[in-house]
């Protein structure tokens, strides 16, 4: 039960960690300088970003959690099973980002989706 636990929340704050960091850098717009001086305002943008930092705490408590998790569970199941981050981050993209996701993306997470339930049969 607490691995059940444990792998969903790794699954929620890695795929928030991902939209809300996608989310902030579409608000910073596109970094296509390499003067030191415009990388440093655009550094700073970042770092004061709410979505970013946001983002970077999610994916912290996602990292965190999985290390936790490796201590009692196998790896061998961990892994497929936070595999349907994948999934989670695509229905993020499409309701939260707004994005259009084409039917091959969706049917290469349909595929995520039979893969981990083979992986996680006993």
């Amino acid at each position: 039960m607490l691995t059940a636990v444990m792998i969903t929340i790794i699954v929620l704050s890695n795929a928030a960690g991902d939209v809300l960091i996608s989310r902030g850098m579409k608000c910073i717009g596109e970094v296509s300088t390499l003067h030191p001086r415009k990388l440093l305002t655009i550094g700073l943008q970042i770092i004061t970003n709410r979505d970013f930092l946001l983002g970077v705490f999610s994916l912290a408590i996602s990292f965190f959690s999985f290390l936790a998790v490796l201590t009692w569970a196998d790896m061998s199941f961990v892994v497929p099973a936070t595999s349907v981050y994948y999934v989670v981050s695509i229905l993020g993209a499409k309701f939260i980002l707004g994005e259009r996701i084409s039917r091959l993306r969706w049917a290469g997470t349909v595929l995520v989706c039979v893969g981990v339930a083979l992986i996680c049969l006993p």
